[in-house]
């Protein structure tokens, strides 16, 4: 990925990010908000508090939060780890930093629990503080219900949350740039193609190097891309079946059911079923295994990309059944097959 274009919502794939973000605010029981690098939200508050809600929804006391914040997001990124302290209401906040080669793109909020053992505030820091008594008092009334009922966890827990949390932004993040590999190298490859002075693209490379380089571009793109973009023939000669087969070599990403395949080709899944085997002459669900093996070998012999990527982009939840898959179809494992493919 080009690193001077880097931004959070290309990392992450938001849509499916917020519906886990959800999920683990359900789970652990905190509230969990993403920020981009400015620190405006990308995605909605998941399971914000009722007293947090009120302490933002009050125009004197937000700016005391949105200061946390940001303070909180500052020492997360100086530290290069997750941040765990204390608001002005004395409730505890982590601050997750997603950083790529030194550059911070944002980071995921979490908190608003109070610690079970009071004592142990002593190793967090109150990042803010308000000089203001009377005002604190004053709204302390109207909010000490809301506080009450705000969820409570030990500081080892929220240490392991913590933790948690920064692994699974990590891991993403390392998804995302070896997805994006391919999409560099062919934007590397069309700016050589179309640019005279390639030595302002490549500065130190000789001609000869940068001739070679095109070649090598070229040769992996024609093999990993346009094999895998959907122009290959597809083997149809039924045009009521024809419907489904475009759907499914032109979303490679996705799973398929039969019924859903059926509804494309407006048929019962019964008839669809009986179309299908005379077309193929194997079941529904063993054409799709073998054909989606096929295109895994074809990115194992032309691209780098890691197994557990390919398993992805081909729709597989878990590299553990892709490989079990691929196993049973090619008689090897898909690391062995590119290792003996690429000698």
């Amino acid at each position: 990925m080009i690193r001077e274009h880097l931004s959070i919502q290309k990392i992450f794939d938001l849509k499916k990010w917020e519906q886990l973000q959800d999920s683990l605010a359900s789970v652990t029981k905190l509230a969990i908000l993403t920020v981009d690098y400015r620190g405006n939200p990308v995605t909605s508050h998941s399971q914000c508090q009722s007293f947090c809600k009120k302490v933002r929804q009050d125009e004197i006391l937000l700016p005391y939060c949105q200061k946390c914040d940001s303070r909180g997001g500052l020492e997360a990124v100086r530290s290069n780890k997750p941040y765990i302290y204390l608001c002005h209401y004395d409730i505890v906040d982590i601050a997750v930093p997603i950083i790529i080669d030194d550059k911070y793109i944002g980071a995921v909020m979490a908190g608003q629990v109070r610690l079970a053992d009071p004592s142990s505030a002593l190793q967090l820091e109150q990042i803010l503080t308000s000089k203001n008594e009377k005002l604190y008092s004053s709204k302390w009334e109207e909010l000490k219900g809301y506080y009450a009922d705000l969820p409570t966890m030990t500081y080892q827990e929220i240490q392991m949350i913590s933790n948690m949390l920064s692994l699974l932004c990590n891991y993403i993040v390392e998804e995302a740039m070896n997805k994006n590999l391919l999409a560099e190298m062919f934007e590397k490859a069309s700016a050589i193609e179309s640019t005279p002075q390639l030595s302002e693209i490549l500065p130190g490379y000789s001609l000869k190097h940068i001739e070679s380089l095109k070649k090598e571009m070229n040769n992996i793109l024609a093999d990993a891309y346009l094999n895998f973009s959907g122009d290959e023939d597809i083997p149809c000669g039924n045009p009521v079946l024809k419907p489904a087969f475009e759907y499914i070599y032109e979303h490679k990403g996705e799973t398929f059911s039969l019924k859903a395949m059926a509804d494309l080709c407006h048929i019962s899944p019964s008839y669809f079923s009986r179309l299908f085997a005379k077309e193929t002459g194997e079941n529904f669900s063993s054409y799709l295994s073998r054909l989606k093996m096929k295109w895994a070998k074809q990115l194992l012999e032309a691209t780098d990309i890691p197994v557990s990527q390919i398993s992805s982009e081909l729709g597989f939840n878990e590299p553990g059944y892709f490989i079990k898959i691929f196993k049973k179809y090619e008689g090897t494992t898909p690391a062995v097959y590119r290792k003996y493919y690429k000698g």
